[in-house]
């Protein structure tokens, strides 16, 4: 059977929580995150230097090195939020940064073939910090200013010490291969 044709198939809820759904179409199985809630990741540099964030994440089991970023509209009451206001609000909640620019560069699939989670990446430029982020209550979020020069060397001295790297830590190594 073709995948469009297997996409025609009804869509079937198997488990349904506050945040995530469990779902079949066919013989796909795949989450989704309820009320079609998506997320904004903020690229954010400053002065030659990139802000990124650490946090333990519970499906990993170990802390993981991140960009900023956090979900768009979740809070109830939230839905249609702007998603470079969640960015801008994100942003600040998490690294204690406001910033004077943020620029769009589209939406993106986290995962495709397994969650139907979209995130827009955002550029965040002319940065002011005006606190010390963290995070809300019990996030735990420790925040990194990193000279852009020593990106890969800090990216793999995290990975020697066990984190979890985000594939969006990619960024960086593509920047990398297309300036050389």
């Amino acid at each position: 059977m073709a995948l469009e044709d297997e996409y025609a198939q009804p869509e079937e809820i198997r488990w349904e929580g506050r945040y995530i759904a469990a779902k079949t179409r066919g013989r796909w199985e795949y989450v989704s995150r309820t009320r079609n809630v998506t997320a904004a990741v903020i690229l954010a540099i400053d002065n030659d230097h990139v802000i990124m964030v650490e946090q333990f994440r519970i499906p990993l089991g170990r802390r993981s090195l991140e960009l900023p970023a956090g979900l768009v509209g979740d809070d109830d009451g939230g839905e249609g939020e702007d998603p470079q206001v969640a960015a801008a609000r994100e942003l600040e909640e998490e690294t204690g940064y406001r910033a004077g620019q943020i620029v769009s560069l589209g939406e993106f699939q986290s995962s495709p073939g397994m969650v139907t989670e979209s995130y827009t990446l955002f550029h965040a430029t002319d940065l002011e910090k005006i606190g010390e982020g963290g995070g809300l209550d019990g996030e735990d979020i420790t925040v990194h200013r990193v000279p852009l020069a020593q990106v890969d060397a800090f990216i793999a001295a995290r990975r020697a010490e066990g984190y979890a790297i985000d594939t969006r830590m990619l960024l960086f190594l593509g920047a990398r291969l297309i300036s050389v």
